[in-house]
């Protein structure tokens, strides 16, 4: 009797161990994922911030919220062609056909990239400060109201603050699953320059792969494209992310589980939005049941290093992506 009872207790503790640990699983990487990144975890906990090493005096203007000195700026009488980018992260922030010479001695545009800027209220409770939308670094200051331009706008910008692509480009955001499949599939479409994996749309600053890993920072893992649009539209990418996750799939994605592998779509802009829409609209017409999230793109926090270019790196390939014909 002693025996069975004994023999009863034990094969119940196997049964508890089997289930929490089943339950472990679903709530976190898979096998497949979690291998392939063990010799790398000591280093996963320390959050990221992977954004270009700045010099003193670009980070007392970018950190610091400094001010160059007036007439001093190298982008000030620069007349070249292309994108002015935020020299700490490298998004696009304003179309060189934007910009005028305003005699103000820094660096002025009467627009800015739809999404890239952010504005705030300057600690003088006057002036209106403004950032970049995806590192917050500081930029300067925008005036309304003076009439130097027909868009009665003047954005008064640090050349310190900026850097400056010789060709015009855009950003996008899509998270759908594990972003080392996304960002590969993507990254191969001509007129995109660089796609990076990140982590946007939570609420922890500087978030580490360990912490998103435990579904409680609010964040996806999101790849970033930095594309130019006179080659590669829009929409086009945004259908082509469609077609190379399950968009059907409610907080996972194959055998990645839990909300940082929802499918979303981040949009900088009202015309991303509407082609978003749009494109949601006809999936569901042809009977799928989407489950993408669109949200208005934040602070988008580059991750670890040994998560770019995985696929590329490894000579592997996507094991919860590849194209399915859907439009």
């Amino acid at each position: 009797m002693n025996k069975l009872i004994i023999a009863l207790v034990v094969i119940g503790c196997l049964v508890s161990v089997y289930v929490l640990a089943q339950g472990t699983r679903k709530r976190g990487k898979p096998s497949t994922r979690a291998a392939a990144t063990k010799s790398t975890k000591k280093v996963a906990g320390k959050g990221t911030n992977n954004w270009r090493k700045l010099s003193s005096a670009e980070a007392r203007i970018v950190e610091g919220c400094g001010t160059e000195p007036a007439g001093t700026g190298k982008f000030l009488k620069h007349k070249a062609k292309g994108t002015y980018t935020c020299t700490r992260c490298g998004a696009p922030l304003f179309d060189s056909k934007t910009k005028f010479d305003s005699g103000s001695g820094w660096p002025s545009f009467d627009d800015a990239i739809p999404g890239a800027v952010k504005e705030i209220r300057d600690k003088d409770g006057h002036r209106t400060e403004i950032r970049c939308a995806r590192c917050d670094g500081h930029l300067g200051h925008v005036f309304r109201g003076e009439r130097m331009t027909r868009k009665n706008t003047r954005h008064c910008v640090n050349s310190l603050s900026l850097g400056f692509q010789s060709r015009p480009l855009a950003e996008a955001f899509f998270a759908g699953g594990c972003f080392w499949g996304v960002e590969h599939l993507l990254e191969s479409i001509k007129g995109v320059a660089k796609a990076e994996s990140g982590y946007m749309g939570g609420f922890v600053t500087k978030p580490s792969y360990k912490q998103v890993c435990t579904a409680r920072t609010g964040h996806a893992e999101t790849v970033r494209v930095l594309f130019d649009p006179s080659v590669v539209s829009y929409e086009k990418l945004a259908r082509r992310f469609f077609e190379i996750h399950d968009p059907t799939q409610v907080d996972r994605q194959g055998p990645d589980r839990g909300p940082q592998y929802r499918s979303a779509v981040f949009t900088t802009g009202a015309d991303q939005r509407k082609v978003i829409d749009k494109l949601i609209g006809l999936l569901k017409k042809k009977g799928f049941k989407v489950a993408t999230k669109v949200e208005t793109a934040g602070v988008f926090w580059p991750a670890e290093g040994y998560h770019q270019d995985y696929y590329k790196r490894t000579r592997k390939a996507p094991y919860c992506h590849s194209y399915t014909k859907r439009f």
